[in-house]
């Protein structure tokens, strides 16, 4: 429930609030995504390149279909990538702008057991019966004494999570698309496009196994089912 404040803090500012300075200076120098982040893009991806390729595929024929493929899954990528990375930068803002309200409201709550009572509200269901009130009260009394930002602001640390997305949703193209700038026969390079996607699948499903602790195989063929069921929604509808 932190809230970055702005870089250039006032003088005045508390020691807690030149903590959370330099939290947000030493953030964005880390990983701008996470990998839940990362392979839910890269899956984003690869769904709208085969779902848009696969649409594509039941009008395109002739000489030029290979290029037709090729060019639908490209454009579709860079369209929804672009949309994609400034729905990321729309979502942080206002998330870091409601997580703002809610600072400012606990710092200038009119006594204790209000403050106390805002930051529980704001906690999940299931942590508000593990924190105390005295554990509450320390947040409460940090936040009173830091220094808080005017407006929420994005860092250069979310215009570079709003290119990475951008650059996964698009890369993940090239899997799809490969098969058609290599293979002159439509049919056999679109075969071979959903092996690919679907490989790609079951490897990001079981990287985020893997990460969240449920286990990589179970996570990645579930994420290949998905596909697989996919493909078939897409093929019995004519793709």
């Amino acid at each position: 429930m932190a809230v970055r404040p702005p870089d250039s803090s006032p003088g005045a500012a508390s020691k807690v609030g030149r903590v959370e300075v330099l939290a947000d200076r030493g953030e964005s120098r880390g990983a701008v995504l996470d990998v839940v982040d990362r392979v839910s893009e890269m899956c984003f991806g690869l769904f709208m390149a085969l779902t848009f390729v696969g649409a594509v595929s039941s009008a395109s024929g002739g000489a030029g279909a290979s290029r037709t493929m090729l060019h639908a899954a490209l454009g579709c990528n860079l369209a929804w990538g672009l949309v994609d990375a400034v729905m990321y930068l729309v979502r942080t803002i206002a998330g870091r702008g409601q997580r703002l309200t809610l600072a400012m409201a606990i710092k200038h709550a009119s006594d204790r057991p209000t403050g106390i009572r805002l930051i529980r509200d704001a906690l999940p269901p299931g942590m508000k019966a593990l924190v105390a009130d005295a554990e509450l009260d320390a947040i409460r009394a940090r936040l009173a004494a830091a220094g808080l930002p005017a407006r929420p602001r994005l860092y250069w640390a979310d215009l570079r999570g709003a290119v990475h997305i951008f650059c996964i949703v698009v890369l993940s193209t090239f899997p799809v698309a490969l098969p058609f700038v290599l293979m002159s026969d439509v049919p056999s390079a679109l075969l071979v496009s959903r092996v690919l996607t679907l490989g790609m699948l079951f490897f990001g499903g079981a990287a985020l196994g893997h990460y969240a602790g449920f286990g990589a195989m179970p996570a990645g063929l579930g994420m290949t089912a998905l596909g697989v069921a996919l493909t078939i929604a897409i093929i019995a509808l004519g793709g």
